[in-house]
């Protein structure tokens, strides 16, 4: 089979580390050139959108790196993880409820400063949370910076137990969200399941799970299928760009451009065959590549 460039949203399973399915994907792609965008705990489930090939280098320059969630808080109960499979810190008698929870998620929209958890992938110092949360210690952090666009309940799938949905930048942490939303409440709150339903331009709706994806790579279907998503849907919003055959070697070979009739901006570039080429930029008439995903041969 070979190897294809792009983007492969997956369902992501419960149990399952983000690594564990890259690892399951590299032999079945027939590469170790695997990236993904915006690591999902263990316990979540939902859209991962893995990068493959020449694919990668579009992770980090992707437009869109908002997220949404549908999140079940457990309320009374605090573990040391944020979730149910965590150690309990805290148990307590509830004594609300959804009316409760309703009249309270309001206040968590907008911007808002966020305490990013013990047990998270965040660097201090050069190493990751979660191995000195591992260890029993715990490391002075700073608040982060995140924006809630929009929250809303959804129901009650079990006594103590609220479903709501989240839409958010960055870098929010829903498992502190959690927690946030019980201390407003006066009870101790944990989550007991979370699934991404949007990732940036992914949704849920264009995933498929990894046995269906695997079943397609072993027949030698999954390029055929178009599951496997071009690398400029990341870039879809950016305006596109098409040069002729003496622009397009002048990008190849790094050279800008000069009295380019274009609007100053950034874009998606194609050659006149309608093949990506990848993104340049417009500055004062200046043509300038910034990233080629094609092969400068």
């Amino acid at each position: 089979m070979q190897t294809p460039n792009g983007i492969l949203p997956v369902d992501k399973p419960a149990g399952w580390t983000s690594f564990d399915v890259l690892a399951k994907l590299r032999g079945a792609l027939g590469t170790r050139k695997l990236g993904h965008s915006g690591t999902l705990d263990p316990m979540a489930t939902g859209v991962l959108a893995v990068f493959i090939g020449k694919a990668t280098a579009a992770a980090d320059r992707q437009l869109d790196h908002d997220k949404t969630y549908e999140a079940t808080l457990r309320l009374g109960l605090r573990t040391d993880t944020g979730d149910v499979t965590g150690e309990t810190l805290e148990t307590a008698p509830v004594t609300v409820g959804a009316q409760e929870l309703c009249a309270v998620l309001p206040q968590f929209r907008g911007d808002r400063m966020q305490l990013p958890p013990m047990y998270s992938a965040v660097k201090i110092n050069g190493q990751p949370l979660y191995k000195a949360a591992r260890k029993g210690q715990t490391v002075e952090r700073t608040p982060r910076p995140i924006t809630i666009y929009d929250i809303e309940y959804l129901g009650s799938p079990a006594q103590d137990e609220y479903t709501i949905r989240v839409a958010c930048s960055k870098g929010t942490y829903i498992r502190v969200l959690a927690e946030e939303i019980g201390d407003t409440l006066g009870v101790p709150a944990t989550l007991s399941a979370l699934r991404r339903t949007q990732a940036g331009v992914f949704s849920l709706e264009q995933c498929h799970t990894l046995p269906e994806i695997l079943a397609a790579a072993e027949c030698g279907e999954l390029a055929a299928n178009d599951w496997v998503l071009p690398i400029e849907t990341v870039f879809a919003p950016l305006p596109a760009l098409h040069v002729n055959e003496g622009v397009k070697a002048h990008l190849l070979n790094g050279c800008p451009t000069s009295h380019y009739k274009a609007a100053d901006g950034r874009y998606r570039v194609y050659e006149e065959s309608g093949a990506f080429l990848g993104l340049a930029g417009v500055e004062d008439g200046v043509l300038k590549v910034e990233k080629l995903f094609c092969e400068r041969g």
